[in-house]
């Protein structure tokens, strides 16, 4: 299978791994040829990558990181809880959240469970989504990174389960902000900027008075937007100011966010996210935990077309443990021309780099 940004897909092509909605329900199934009609829907939905099917690539695959059940039931009881707080005059009841939040303990038990089973490098790409429901994928999709992060930084049981609750929980805040303003498509006004900013310390007072919920975890909602070097909010405080958790949850969230696709931009791929944490290691984000990180995610998803700095295009076939940045290429073109499939492994062929990713150019080309 190929990684294929959605404005490069033709009529025909076959999906290799089905589209869901908001709901979890299927929207466009796995093997189906796709009319014009199909694409321009996965287009209008805000779709940016599927995975479709070939013969030089269907024995590629990729294995999820969390299943479709632990999915469905995170994404199901995220939502509850986000939707008894959606009138603002309901965030100083913190008893509505104690109502839905009593079964969060078994979610974060059940993706920390899928995360250590899983043995390569985490890519949450392939779990394609539509962008109706960003605020709810992206409170798990970050929990997911929160927590193989947390894992390779050797925190304990307890410290998990804590970071875990307060990354599901992170911008539960968000729903005392106006949906004008939060689902804005142009760029905020200073004043609107203000509002949204507000999403901190709305979810910060709303959970650390939820019973059921770590004052930690609270912590986390306060502090997921504060910089190392205080430019941050809603405090502006810095370095050790920050909680553990609150760094770790910072670097997952704005990875989520960039490669993720949003009303005012398309998604980056993950090794663009990874340059935008670098930029602002030890100065924004703890330098440390972006190379950590950096051994957690798949930079180069399975399934992504590259080109290499000596012309040849392929795909990745695999990933290097330890080694993200150098995975397993498959040769398909040499010289603009058509050979046999063949691998290249990148960790021992160390003059071949990776210079370009086909997803990202069809997508500017074609847009």
């Amino acid at each position: 299978m190929r990684l294929r940004a959605v404005y490069s897909i033709k009529q025909n092509d076959r999906l290799a791994k089905a589209i869901y909605n908001e709901n979890g329900q299927v929207l466009v199934q796995a093997g189906i040829p796709l009319s014009n009609a199909m694409i321009s829907r996965l287009k209008a939905k805000g779709i940016t990558f599927a995975y479709v099917d070939d013969d030089v690539t269907s024995d590629i695959y990729f294995e999820e990181v969390i299943t479709e059940q632990t999915r469905h039931s995170s994404i199901n009881t995220i939502k509850k809880s986000f939707q008894a707080v959606t009138a603002p005059e309901v965030l100083k009841k913190s008893f509505e959240v104690d109502k839905v939040s009593r079964s969060f303990g078994g979610i974060v038990s059940n993706i920390l469970h899928d995360v250590r089973k899983h043995k390569e490098a985490i890519s949450l790409l392939s779990s394609a989504y539509c962008y109706d429901s960003y605020i709810f994928h992206h409170s798990l999709n970050v929990t997911v990174y929160a927590l193989a992060l947390g894992e390779r930084l050797g925190l304990n049981e307890g410290q998990l389960k804590d970071l875990g609750l307060g990354s599901l929980l992170h911008d539960i805040g968000k729903m005392a902000v106006p949906t004008e303003v939060l689902h804005k498509k142009n760029a905020l006004t200073d004043e609107e900027f203000a509002v949204i900013k507000e999403h901190t310390t709305a979810g910060y007072e709303l959970l650390r008075k939820t019973h059921t919920i770590p004052l930690l975890s609270a912590h986390c909602a306060y502090q997921h937007h504060e910089r190392l070097n205080g430019s941050g909010y809603p405090r502006g405080i810095g370095g050790d100011e920050i909680h553990l958790y609150g760094k770790i949850i910072g670097i997952a969230d704005v990875f989520d966010a960039v490669t993720s696709n949003r009303i005012y931009r398309k998604a980056r791929l993950p090794h663009e996210g990874l340059e935008l944490l670098y930029a602002g290691a030890d100065n924004l984000f703890d330098k440390k935990m972006v190379e950590v990180f950096a051994k957690t995610v798949a930079i180069y998803p399975v399934g992504l077309e590259v080109v290499l700095n000596d012309g040849r295009q392929g795909v990745v076939s695999k990933q290097n443990k330890n080694m993200n940045a150098r995975p397993v290429i498959r040769i398909l073109q040499e010289a603009g021309r058509v050979v046999f499939p063949y691998e290249v492994d990148l960790t021992k062929e160390l003059n071949i780099t990776i210079v370009k990713c086909e997803a990202r150019l069809s997508e500017e080309e074609a847009s």
